[in-house]
């Protein structure tokens, strides 16, 4: 049996630079593995000011406001009253 394709590793080496991503990949696969790297800034369980969630994506590609979109939609992160939670 062949041994299944991580995207996450693939995604940390190809898309993440000095930990920041560099661009957010078009592969519905990469993408989501991108997302779940980006979540893992987020300690479980801590809610944060949008303010601080901006501050953890400003050297990230593409802006923090898409980032944060995304890991919402996603359901990496929860949002609400202008907070974002990871759960546990």
């Amino acid at each position: 049996m062949p041994a299944r394709h991580d995207p996450s590793a693939h995604v940390r080496l190809t898309f993440f630079r000095d930990g920041h991503l560099t661009s957010l990949p078009s592969r519905s696969s990469y993408r989501l593995a991108a997302l779940a790297v980006l979540a893992e800034r987020f300690e479980p369980g801590r809610r944060y000011p949008e303010r601080e969630v901006n501050a953890l994506f400003a050297d990230d590609a593409p802006d923090p406001a898409t980032l944060r979109r995304l890991l919402v939609d996603h359901g990496l992160l929860s949002r609400a009253a202008g907070e974002y939670w990871r759960h546990e």
